[in-house]
């Protein structure tokens, strides 16, 4: 089967508002397959199908995979839920959180309208293995749980007072999505002490790129700070680039803090636009065939350049700064990355469901498997508490000189600037 490239994506989080985007395709029953048609049994099949010839690790996590389809095809089934329960039940002996299963209205709601206008509070959802708890990879910039105070590693405890011990990730989207103006309570730990807050839920309308010219002590730098890597981000990264080619700046400062992935394309799109030659990323599927992809000549620019991230900068956040970085075409800045590595592809059921399925994980050009260990920044700049709790009540703040990172960006980017310059002598 081919997959094409809208259909892969690295957010690998499911969500209390949703960011990716993905195409239908469904699938075709092989004659072995016939007698479990037109049954409650035949979502179960076609999943297990899937998962057999597309999931990454061929050893299922150890299990006999062919008994686990037996098993769960001599089950009986009296009505859809409890189809829906025992596929959840099946893919959670994987033991990947990014293999998942969608009902039709999960995966309706997963599906965003190019328009990138989204209901909910705004973040992203993992499942976290050590406490079997959720935990937030990151808030969205400009949304309800951004503004509330939310941060990349919390641990959600509870949701309205139901305890997340054991919860399944669309379990918990569902709780916390609902209608424009009402309210949900998340009861967050954050690094041991538990606090509880209150989200307003709101329609958020998404522009992944912001850039600006910052007057700084090096010169006019381009600000530009990337949000996630959605279908418009690499339209929006193009045009923020050459606008500020025209401006008369010293250098760049890109900001990935917070971004929590998004469409692998996009990631690769982005990168070109930045890096003239050289290898941007590679996937690795089941049987180690490698596919790798490679800058085209297409830069837009080569003046210096440095990238903010932290804990919240997932996936495609870590193909773009993994690939700069291994190139050394930028300089890191800020704190560990995420950790997430690997890929999967989304794929529309026959009765409307979805399912995401890991297919590959990815490596970075010097051969990094960053899944689960993040991307280490060359200067690590970790923010106080009482600096990170200014710049989210003053946003205003952030990619200012009142931003430590920020900061400290802009000093490393001038000691490039002046390397730059001397070279030019």
């Amino acid at each position: 089967m081919v997959i094409t490239k809208s259909r892969i994506f690295l957010g690998a989080t499911a969500l209390a508002l949703s960011t990716v985007a993905v195409t239908a395709a469904g699938i075709h029953f092989s004659r072995s397959q016939a007698h479990i048609q037109n049954s409650p049994k035949e979502l179960v099949d076609e999943v297990w199908q899937i998962i057999n010839h597309q999931y990454v690790d061929t050893n299922f996590n150890n299990l006999n995979w062919q008994e686990v389809r037996q098993e769960y095809l001599e089950r009986s089934y009296t009505d859809q839920e409890q189809v829906y329960d025992a596929v959840r039940e099946m893919l959670e002996q994987l033991g990947d959180p990014y293999t998942r299963f969608m009902d039709p209205e999960e995966f309706q709601n997963m599906q965003i309208d190019t328009s990138g206008e989204l209901t909910g509070v705004g973040i992203q959802i993992a499942k976290d293995e050590e406490s079997d708890r959720l935990i937030v990879v990151s808030p969205i910039e400009d949304t309800p749980a951004f503004a509330a105070g939310i941060l990349a590693q919390d641990i959600i405890q509870e949701i309205d007072g139901t305890d997340t011990k054991g919860m399944d990730v669309n379990e918990a989207v569902k709780l916390i999505r609902g209608k424009p103006g009402s309210s949900v309570i998340l009861t967050i730990d954050r690094q041991g002490t538990a606090k509880d807050y209150e989200i307003v839920r709101a329609r958020i309308q998404i522009h992944p790129v912001r850039a600006r010219v910052s007057s700084t002590p090096i010169g006019d730098v381009g600000y530009i700070r990337l949000t996630q890597f959605s279908a418009q981000a690499s339209k929006e990264m193009r045009d923020a680039i050459k606008d500020l080619e025209k401006e008369d700046i010293t250098g760049y400062v890109l900001d990935l803090r917070s971004n929590p992935g998004g469409l692998l394309y996009s990631s690769i799109d982005i990168a070109r636009m930045w890096l003239e030659e050289g290898t941007i990323v590679s996937t690795v599927d089941r049987v180690g065939e490698q596919e790798r992809k490679s800058a085209n000549n297409s830069s837009l620019t080569d003046k210096p350049l440095t990238i903010l991230v932290d804990g919240g900068s997932a996936s495609a956040s870590e193909i773009l700064s993994g690939a700069l970085q291994d190139n050394d075409r930028a300089i890191l800045i800020g704190t560990q990355t995420f950790g997430k590595g690997l890929v999967q592809s989304v794929r529309r059921l026959g009765n409307g469901s979805g399912l995401a399925v890991t297919i590959a994980k990815y490596l970075t050009p010097s051969g990094r498997d960053i899944n689960k260990e993040g991307i280490s920044p060359d200067f690590v700049v970790e923010l106080e508490e009482t600096e990170r709790k200014k710049l989210q009540s003053d946003r205003d703040l952030i990619g200012t000189l009142d931003d430590p990172q920020f900061s400290k960006a802009i000093e490393i980017l001038g000691q490039e600037v002046r390397a730059q310059k001397s070279l030019v002598k």
